[in-house]
């Protein structure tokens, strides 16, 4: 079993048909994501969420977790970053696998939900992933390596990015950026700007999220 672990919210209806994965962002858990399962059950009753651990413990908080270093905060090296990406995309995809399989939901009936470099993650993932998942929601992230996607993408899926406008930590720009790169190489992508909103997840985002879910469940 790949070694990851982190909360689970069991599907409304008590049968799962779908799955939201969380990936939460540095120097967080998988329960500073795994709130948002409440609201989205009302209007996901066949939904089973899980949002697991990174597998670092995190340099700059260590009370929560990392999926990898970032140079700019830690210290690390851009090699190291680099490492660790590697590492955590690759527990997060036989972690992805396993949960599948043992939930009994496939692919196509799967979505990523990031934030910040939980963001980072589900776009780095996701489309290097042989088989297309159902979509992507990214809140305040950005794409890393944009110029390895075009060789590097096997499989596409609808994409929303969400921002706010008055980010501290992730420019608003790097919406726009990772939106123009996702587009070039055949993303079909959508994305909203949060007014007023720092680095969190508001209201309209959170709604819009609900709502791109739904669509790309076929709900």
């Amino acid at each position: 079993m790949a070694e990851l672990d982190g909360p689970r919210r069991a599907p409304k209806s008590g049968e799962a048909k779908y799955m939201v994965v969380f990936v939460h962002g540095y120097g967080a858990d998988g329960n500073d994501l795994i709130g948002l399962a409440d609201p989205l059950a009302e209007h996901l009753p066949d939904t089973v969420f899980h949002s697991p651990n990174a597998p670092q413990r995190c340099t700059g908080n260590p009370m929560g977790y990392q999926w990898f270093p970032i140079p700019w905060l830690d210290g690390s090296s851009e090699a190291e970053a680099a490492e660790g990406l590697a590492a955590a995309s690759a527990l997060l995809n036989e972690w992805l696998d396993e949960t599948m399989l043992a939930e009994a939901v496939d692919s196509a009936h799967t979505i990523l939900a990031g934030f910040s470099q939980g963001t980072m993650m589900a776009l780095h993932v996701a489309p290097r992933r042989e088989e297309p998942i159902a979509g992507i929601v990214g809140f305040s992230g950005r794409l890393l390596a944009p110029e390895a996607l075009e060789i590097e993408a096997v499989s596409h899926m609808p994409i929303l990015l969400v921002h706010g406008d008055a980010d501290e930590v992730v420019p608003p720009q790097s919406l726009p950026e990772a939106a123009d790169a996702l587009t070039k190489v055949g993303f079909e992508v959508y994305t909203h700007i949060s007014k007023g909103t720092g680095h969190g997840i508001a209201g309209d985002g959170l709604q819009l999220a609900l709502q791109f879910i739904r669509q790309q469940f076929e709900l």
